[in-house]
Formats: structure tokens, C-alpha cells, sequence
């Protein structure tokens, strides 16, 4: 069987799967029972300065995204960092580090950006046993007002300033947790490791506001009729992670810094899809909010038996899809491919045909006795109707062999060939 212990940045754990700081990860008893079940490591939910602990709101503080199913797609949280005071914290920590050596134990910090707080928080946490502390710049909501969160994590130069002085005070590693609220995700990756950070995670929650109720006409979750913006986390936000997290895997100025991925991961699935894309491990949130602390071991389960299937071990894996991640720009534009329907698989719901021909290239005609087939000479191969279609792989690409006719064009299909040199790329043309 897959040896799925992990040693992240020097970090030990019986598996990569750790508990993201959140709600799951606020006391004791949390961390205990998620340790029970089977979590690897526990990132706690971040402490604050000791001076009054921070007031959370003390209403609805979760609005949410379901699916057609009531499927929760996505939490949107404006809770804010722990409001238990920091010396219970730092004693509970103390405690189930004792009890529990073998798991990984890391504390998110938040405190204002000056050396001199940064300095006597880490001098408070020194004796709890922790294994390593991660810097909370990524809250979008509440902290950042403060000039806290993402207000530091949109800063690069703010990110790395703190990050020395963490390294400066703490012999602790150290994980930069980073904002995806911003346009170029590489650059506080940067800063981060330019100040010293043994690793970064990513993704924080995303800004938003959920919903709007329609009686009330206030954002919600809703507190006293007023709403606010909040962080998002959830499955619908993975897109959005992976993409990041593939950034920072293949930019050249953080090639190589640890990665812990986090964003919608909540399945065994979902996680080895990040470790590919470069992360060391993963941390999850929602999908214990959602299911409970046990869902984990359907994770590792998972995970075991693919890795034991494709004869890999679980360092094969990490960053195994990073070279495959490439701009637009240099994709093969002589791939060609078409749409082929497998009529012993089709239930005749029409979905494909409904959305090619009221939405795309009407490369699908209804034949009678509501038989579909795949009009080859107008098909782009836009995998519309594979993402619609309801029966797993009932409609396929089928790719063209090099020198086949693509009938939709009427030409041979090519070699490689990518837009830097196309013929209609005016600087492909300016460069001859």
C-alpha cells in the first residue's frame, strides 16, 4: 500500500491532509475529535495580539451556494479570527501537541504590522510544541478594515517585510497563507519567499457577498438587516485555486517554494489534483464543515488506492502536471478533434442537441426516433456537449490521425503549430 506520510518543509505527518484555520480548528475539542478521525495536521484557527480578544458578530455568520441537489457549492464566512482569549489558546495548544507528537500542529497569526507585536506573539507561542506558524494574510473581511489580512497580503512589499521579521524573531518554519484577492498571485509568492518563508498556502477566501435577500433586501447572512461582504470558500472556488497554485508551481521566481494547496478540496480527487499541480499537501475546510471530521478517511482511502493503481508513490505525484501547464499561446493549434456519440449510451435526452444548436456551431442533428449524431463538418470539437451531457462518457473526442482531412475545414490535419508563429499573429508577421 501508497506510504502517505509527508513531510512538508520538515513538517511530519501521518498524511497531507491537514485542516485549514477555520471554525473546524478553534479549541481543543475540535482538534482532538479531527485528530481522532484521521486529519495528518491542524493548522489552528488564528490567534490574534492578547490585548481584548477580537468581537465577532453573534448572528447568522455563514451564507452559502447550493446546487440543484441542496449540495453545498460554496460558504461564504464573515466570522472573523478567534475570539477566545490567546492564553487558553496557546494552553490548549500546548496540550494536544503533548498527546499527539506524530500529527502536524501549525497556528495562524494575525496581529498589526509592526515588529513589535509580530515579536511578542511569536515569543508567547515558542513553548506550545507548535510545529511551525503560518501568517494569516489572506481574511478579505473585518481584519483587513484593520489593516490586517488581505490588506497586508495585497502588498508585497508589506508581505515580505513581515515575513523577515518572523524569521528574525522564530526559529519556527514558517508558511506565508496568501490573498487571492489580487491580479497576479506570483508576485506576494515572491515577497514572501524573498523574506524568508520556508513555504506559501493558497488560497484565502475570495471577497464576495453570496446572496441578497429579496424580503429584506439585505446581503446575507444577515445581521440586524445588514449585510457585509465576506470570504468564500467551498468546491466552487477550486477552479480558482488550482489555477493560482499552478502560477506559483511554474513561475520561474518561486519554482520550487513548497506549496500547501487549499480551496475547495473535498475528495481524495480534488487534492491529488492540487498535489500535481506542485502542492506539498492540502488543507480543508468546507468539506469538514459540510460532512464532518470522518470525511477524511474516505480521502486517504481514496488516495491509497490511486497512487497504488498507478504504481506511483506520493512524491511521484506532487508537481507531476506542472510541466503540462502552459499559456495559450504556445497550445498546438493542428489538434484536431470530434465529437463522436456512442448511440449504445445515449438516453435520447436531447441536451447535447439543445445546447450545439441553440449556442454553439449546430454540429448535431436530431435524426428521427430522437437519434442524435454529430455533424462532423460543422463540429469545432467546443466540448459543449460532452460538459452538458448527462451519461459519463457517452460523448467523446476522437482525435484526428496527422494527415486526416478535418472535414469542417477541408484541409489535412498538421504538426505542431501555435499562435507565436500563425500567419494572422501580427507579431509573428513583424518578426520576419
Amino acid at each position: 500500500m501508497a506510504d502517505l506520510r509527508s513531510s512538508f518543509i520538515g513538517i511530519k505527518s501521518p498524511n497531507p491532509f491537514w485542516l485549514a484555520s477555520a471554525p473546524p480548528t478553534d479549541k481543543e475539542y475540535n482538534v482532538r475529535r479531527a485528530f481522532q478521525a484521521g486529519w495528518g495536521g491542524v493548522v489552528w484557527k488564528t490567534l490574534g495580539s492578547e490585548g481584548p480578544p477580537v468581537v465577532n458578530v453573534n448572528g447568522p455568520r455563514y451564507g452559502v451556494i447550493h446546487g440543484a441537489d441542496r449540495r453545498v457549492l460554496g460558504i461564504n464566512n464573515i466570522e472573523l479570527i478567534t475570539d477566545r482569549p490567546l492564553e487558553v489558546n496557546l494552553r490548549e495548544i500546548k496540550s494536544v501537541k503533548r498527546d499527539y507528537p506524530d500529527r502536524a500542529l501549525i497556528i495562524s497569526l494575525m496581529v498589526p504590522c509592526d515588529e513589535d507585536s509580530w515579536r511578542d506573539i511569536l515569543h508567547r507561542i515558542e513553548d506550545t510544541g507548535a510545529d511551525g506558524v503560518e501568517l494569516n494574510f489572506g481574511c478579505p473581511h473585518g481584519m483587513a478594515e484593520r489593516g490586517m489580512g488581505s490588506a497586508v497580503g495585497q502588498v508585497p512589499e508589506y508581505i515580505e517585510m513581515v515575513t523577515r521579521w518572523v524569521k528574525k524573531h522564530s526559529r519556527m518554519p514558517c508558511i506565508v497563507k496568501l490573498t487571492p484577492n489580487i491580479s497576479d498571485v506570483t508576485k506576494p509568492a515572491e515577497a514572501a519567499r524573498r523574506g524568508g518563508a520556508d513555504a506559501v498556502s493558497l488560497i484565502n477566501t475570495i471577497n464576495s457577498i453570496t446572496s441578497v435577500d429579496l424580503d429584506l433586501f439585505a446581503p446575507q447572512p444577515t445581521i440586524d438587516g445588514k449585510g457585509s461582504h465576506g470570504g468564500y470558500c467551498g468546491p466552487a472556488v477550486k477552479p480558482i485555486a488550482l489555477s493560482m497554485v499552478s502560477e506559483i508551481a511554474r513561475n520561474p521566481a518561486t519554482a520550487g517554494l513548497p506549496i500547501s494547496g487549499i480551496g475547495g478540496v473535498t475528495t481524495w480527487r480534488d487534492a491529488a489534483e492540487f498535489m500535481a499541480l506542485g502542492a506539498g499537501n492540502v488543507q480543508v475546510c468546507t468539506a469538514a464543515m459540510t460532512y464532518g471530521f470522518k470525511v477524511v478517511q474516505e480521502m486517504i482511502t481514496g488516495l491509497h488506492d490511486y497512487l497504488d493503481s498507478h504504481d506511483m508513490a506520493l512524491s511521484d505525484l506532487i508537481g507531476r502536471a506542472v510541466p503540462n501547464v502552459t499559456d495559450w499561446q504556445h497550445l498546438n493549434l493542428n489538434y484536431v478533434t470530434k465529437a463522436v456519440i456512442d448511440q449504445d449510451a445515449c438516453i435520447s435526452c436531447g441536451r447535447c442537441y439543445a445546447a450545439c444548436e441553440d449556442t454553439s456551431h449546430q454540429a448535431i442533428a436530431m435524426k428521427p426516433g430522437r437519434v442524435f449524431e454529430v455533424i462532423e463538418e460543422e463540429c469545432v470539437a467546443c466540448n459543449l456537449c460532452v460538459d452538458v451531457c448527462p451519461v459519463a462518457d457517452c460523448i467523446t473526442m476522437r482525435e484526428l490521425e496527422i494527415g486526416e482531412i478535418d472535414k469542417r475545414t477541408g484541409m489535412p490535419r498538421g504538426d505542431y503549430a501555435n499562435w507565436t508563429s500563425h500567419p494572422n499573429n501580427p507579431m509573428a508577421r513583424a518578426a520576419e
